[in-house]
């Protein structure tokens, strides 16, 4: 029986060249599919996929280069040489363009992370200010207001109110919800305007008496040496999310059920927003919660002290120097104190619960000195019912404009003791702004810049935009949003608001228009911003 086939055809399988194409076609999407995978799955976080990019990094040449050696007889003359020349420059190209990737495209938050892995990627980073400090203007060093001037000028006091009657203000406000649980699809509501957000969060206790200055720990305390608070969940925050985790916190005592997350869609939709004031923790409290909030400047050790032994949960925002890292804002939840060896007791949001989730302790001189960069502000969450306890409680600081003078007294005083630190001086003008007196105000941020004020200062306060804008200094409002700008605070919405001010104040309506829609971009939630585009 014959064939039908000519004696000299014989199968042929695919050719070698495609068949290395295929098996390095065939990794890559292989590699490529599980990196996705892996970062959806991994909450979008950077760090989930870090090790999984070095690791396929050397598996794709790897493949590419062996799979030529081995199917060498069928491909192109020393491919496999080429390959390794090829994979070379790609990653020669790869080192040089990633540096530049990182510095400039990379979002903080992924910055962060790849640090984490890669130490060494820090000294690519874009250089801060010249010493890491906010730069000090021409109008500065020549206000006729000097530091002098601050030292001696007379505070004034607040009007007498009436003794509390433990009857609400105007406004009543609501009883708590049965539960705490919110519904499970939150609606975030806007951001009120900023005299809506002082009104909310500042105005609703009465105050029982004009101010008394007394020492920051005072020596005939009426409250016990030791106490702590329970009932807190701790929840280890995310990339810049302690506001809306410590606020999380301190709701847990109350039985809250949401974490952070759920805070953090009205406090801060975009993941790179530097900044939650007290202000807007406290507007989340008293619109999404059953519960109340109020914030205040100018506390103390000893108001902590016993607001803590009267079960009354506490947040301050103060300074946090991470390792590998410089000066930051941070806020901490105060769960307890010890006087027989003097520290405070916090739930730290990024540093965890201390020993038998007791909290971390903080002994009370280095507490007071990191607190004192935010003028000692706090933040105290109740139930509506003991209102009038609370009022009792913080006596003067009841009254908003009682708090910000005596605030504004223990910043003069420390300026006095230490006229070389910045932090006493910006107090006065963060009290002075309050009290709305904005010539004194810029002159005191003048001092504090000549001092040296670090410049993630103006990512968390931003005093010194107000007190400028409303004492026509324009420049020098400019100047504090290029600084911001150049230097990561570009996801920061109060930044673009202020530059927005200044160019409608100048007329300069499109380029107000352009500010404006910034910061809405940044944080769509923020009303002043929104206003102010309508206004326009």
């Amino acid at each position: 029986m014959t064939s039908t086939y000519p004696e000299n055809d014989h199968f042929h399988g695919p050719p070698r060249l495609l068949i290395w194409f295929a098996v390095v076609f065939i990794v890559a999407v292989l590699l490529a599919v599980i990196g996705v995978f892996l970062f959806a799955t991994g909450g979008g976080r950077l760090g989930v996929t870090i090790p999984f990019v070095a690791v396929a990094a050397v598996i794709l040449p790897v493949v590419s280069i062996g799979s030529a050696l081995l199917l060498r007889k069928g491909l192109p003359r020393r491919m496999w040489l080429w390959l390794v020349v090829l994979w070379g420059v790609i990653a020669l190209g790869g080192i040089v363009g990633g540096v530049f990737f990182f510095r400039d495209s990379l979002e903080p938050r992924y910055q962060a992370e790849l640090l984490n892995y890669a130490p060494f990627m820090r000294q690519f980073m874009r250089p801060t200010p010249a010493g890491g400090v906010v730069p000090t203007s021409a109008a500065a060093v020549n206000n006729p207001i000097s530091p002098e001037d601050l030292l001696n000028m007379t505070v004034g006091t607040a009007t007498p109110q009436p003794e509390a009657t433990g009857e609400t203000t105007s406004q009543p406000t609501p009883e708590p919800s049965a539960t705490l649980a919110p519904s499970s699809t939150p609606t975030p509501s806007p951001q009120p305007t900023e005299a809506a957000l002082v009104s909310t969060a500042e105005t609703a206790l009465v105050p029982v008496s004009v101010p008394t200055l007394s020492p920051l720990v005072s020596q005939a305390a009426s409250v016990p040496t030791t106490a702590f608070m329970y009932g807190f969940r701790w929840e280890r925050q995310e990339w810049n999310n302690c506001g809306p985790t410590n606020i999380t916190i301190a709701l847990s005592h109350f039985g809250w059920q949401e974490d952070q997350n759920y805070a953090q869609q009205f406090l801060r939709p975009n993941a790179e927003d530097k900044n939650v004031s007290p202000i807007e923790l406290v507007n989340f409290v008293n619109t999404q919660t059953g519960v109340r909030a109020i914030t205040r400047l100018g506390g103390d050790m000893l108001l902590l002290k016993t607001l803590i032994a009267n079960n009354f949960p506490v947040l301050v925002e103060t300074t946090f120097t991470p390792e590998g890292s410089d000066w930051l804002g941070h806020y901490q939840t105060v769960v307890g104190y010890d006087d027989s060896s003097r520290n405070f007791f916090v739930y730290d949001s990024y540093l965890g619960t201390g020993s038998a989730n007791s909290g971390v302790p903080e002994p009370y001189e280095q507490f007071d000195r990191d607190w004192q960069a935010f003028n000692r502000v706090f933040i105290v969450l109740y139930e509506q019912s003991r209102e009038a306890e609370l009022i009792g409680l913080l006596g003067p600081l009841a009254d908003v404009e009682a708090a910000a003078e005596r605030a504004l007294e223990v910043a003069r005083q420390e300026a006095q003791a230490d006229p070389t630190s910045p932090f006493p001086w910006f107090n006065m003008g963060t009290s002075l702004v309050r009290l709305g007196e904005y010539e004194q105000a810029a002159a005191a941020y003048d001092a504090a810049t000549q001092r040296q004020l670090p410049f993630r200062m103006l990512w968390y306060q931003f005093g010194p935009f107000e007190a400028y804008f409303n004492t026509g200094r324009y420049d020098d409002v400019m100047g504090l949003v290029r600084n911001n700008i150049n230097n990561a605070g570009s996801f920061i919405e109060e930044t673009y608001y202020w530059e927005g001010r200044v160019h409608a104040a100048r007329g300069d309506i499109g380029a107000a228009t352009s500010s404006f829609q910034r910061a809405l971009n940044n944080n769509p939630l923020f009303t002043q911003a929104q206003e102010a585009l309508d206004d326009l």
